[in-house]
């Protein structure tokens, strides 16, 4: 498995090879840097943090070892610790194009929203005596147990959850600058640090 951060750009759209229009989601990804190496016989887990957007100026005396604006950590399932090693520098050329990829960020956030929007609920009849109730959600409650049950879909905060996209394919690399184009839309608005695995 191999790991990187990033930060979500823009969308953009590419042509292939049959000059049809493909939509993607340009992402800053890296260069990251190996921070901390955990081990499970010092920290009790396999794991190990990445930095990622280093600061260049303003960094107090007590931010010494705070000189990155993202640190992530990631866990190690499958024994890869022998592959990272402490400062190690991570870039774009760890992946290919076409290659399929897990991405991870923050939906956007949509505050309250109510159960139409929220659950897709069909709504109550625009007709037949239905008056400003369209939108509403109707009975919530049953005869027993007189209450409403735990779990019922009402309205409420809509967005701003981890959502973890699987298997998008890379459409370009761009690895001076870099830039990488996915296919498809990624969660988050503008600037959403995204976590990519391969």
């Amino acid at each position: 498995m191999k790991f990187i951060i990033g930060k979500k750009l823009e969308m953009a759209q590419i042509f292939d090879e049959k000059w049809n229009v493909v939509p993607v989601t340009l992402v800053e990804a890296g260069p990251c840097f190996v921070l901390q190496i955990k081990t499970k016989e010092k920290d009790g887990y396999k794991a190990f943090q990445f930095g990622f957007a280093q600061k260049t100026k303003n960094i107090k005396k007590t931010e010494k070892n705070k000189e990155f604006k993202f640190i992530r950590e990631f866990r190690d399932n499958k024994s890869e610790l022998e592959n990272y090693k402490l400062g190690q520098k991570i870039d774009l050329s760890i992946f290919n194009e076409g290659q399929e990829v897990n991405i991870s960020g923050i939906s956007k956030g949509r505050g309250f929203a109510g159960a139409v929007k929220k659950w897709h609920f069909a709504g109550r009849p625009s007709t037949h005596g239905t008056k400003h109730q369209e939108r509403t959600i109707g009975s919530v409650g049953c005869r027993y147990p007189q209450r409403v049950i735990k779990g019922k879909h009402m309205p409420g905060r809509l967005g701003y959850d981890r959502v973890t996209l699987k298997n998008c394919k890379i459409a370009k690399l761009d690895i001076e600058n870099n830039i990488l184009a996915v296919r498809g839309a990624v969660p988050g608005r503008k600037g959403t640090l995204l976590e990519i695995r391969g």
